[in-house]
């Protein structure tokens, strides 16, 4: 199958969830084999949205370079997957990919909207070789050889407005766009004040999120276990990091986006693996255990 871009530059504009200020993105078509890279504005520094370039993991997924990071990129990432979109320039204005409805339903829109065209490379998924397996206890989340990207997922949390919620399903292209494109983001009503503490959530709203309440939600919900449904479009813009198709049975429980960039960090190792001479060895280091850099953040191996 041929990588593809879009046809035609489309832009959007909305309020980033946490940094709470109007800020634009504009897409463009951008030529094979490049994958999908940030700038901000146009005279801003590339940044591949690839593993190395995580900065940050905890609330969203932040990417950046040479100072320059740009927050919440999971949702954009995860439409253009969901789409089959292999090659993107992003340029944005501002500090973080736009809020809108705090799913991926507004990237697929803006997606479709720009049109789709085939280029002359060819598509390089990759494939599973081995299990794969990061985190411990209750929040885990592995990967397992399969012949296309089928996802397992168990959400656990005693708040009576979520329980336990479990789907499995094949990722194909009217999957994600009809199940967990529209499928938003939540927060719970008592961290609200920590996090806008601590610089999160300042662009917050009923209008972008799901708001978790004592007793239930504070707006109404589009399924009835919008909750793990969004944690699978999560976990696709995430594996999207890696920048080709992924061939495997993705299974987890209560992950994150911490948990699911360390998946990315293990699959990238274990591909570079493959290509050694037989009978070497290499230590696998969790990616939080990996050297810190001069600034501070914690970069993900090289890339393969």
């Amino acid at each position: 199958m041929r990588q593809q871009t879009i046809r035609r530059s489309v832009a959007l504009e909305g309020i980033g969830l946490h940094c709470g200020k109007p800020v634009r993105i504009t897409l463009s078509p951008a030529p094979p084999d490049s994958g999908i890279v940030f700038r901000i504005g146009r005279e801003g520094p590339p940044i591949p949205a690839a593993p190395e370039s995580v900065v940050d993991s905890h609330y969203a997924t932040t990417i950046g370079r040479h100072g320059s990071r740009i927050q919440t990129v999971e949702h954009l990432m995860a439409a253009a997957a969901g789409l089959g979109i292999d090659n993107l320039t992003v340029e944005v204005e501002g500090t973080e990919v736009p809020a809108m409805d705090g799913s991926a339903k507004p990237f697929v829109g803006l997606l479709n909207a720009a049109g789709r065209t085939a280029q002359t490379a060819r598509r390089r998924p990759i494939t599973i070789r081995q299990p794969i397996h990061v985190g411990s206890g209750n929040r885990w989340i592995e990967i397992v050889p399969a012949p296309e990207l089928r996802i397992s997922y168990t959400l656990d949390n005693d708040h009576p407005a979520i329980g336990t919620q479990v789907l499995s399903c094949v990722s194909t292209e009217e999957s994600f766009v009809n199940e967990f494109a529209p499928a938003r983001t939540y927060g719970f009503l008592k961290d609200l004040g920590a996090m806008r503490k601590h610089g999160l959530a300042l662009g917050g709203s009923l209008d972008n999120a799901i708001v978790v309440g004592k007793r239930g939600t504070l707006n109404g919900l589009r399924y009835r276990d919008e909750f793990v449904r969004h944690k699978v479009l999560d976990l696709i813009g995430d594996l999207a990091l890696l920048g080709r198709p992924v061939l495997g049975h993705v299974v987890a429980r209560n992950a994150g986006h911490g948990l699911n960039f360390e998946l990315v960090v293990e699959i990238q190792r274990a591909l570079g693996l493959e290509r050694r001479p037989a009978g070497a060895t290499r230590q696998v280091v969790p990616a939080r255990q990996a050297a810190e850099r001069s600034d501070g953040l914690t970069p993900a191996p090289a890339a393969i």
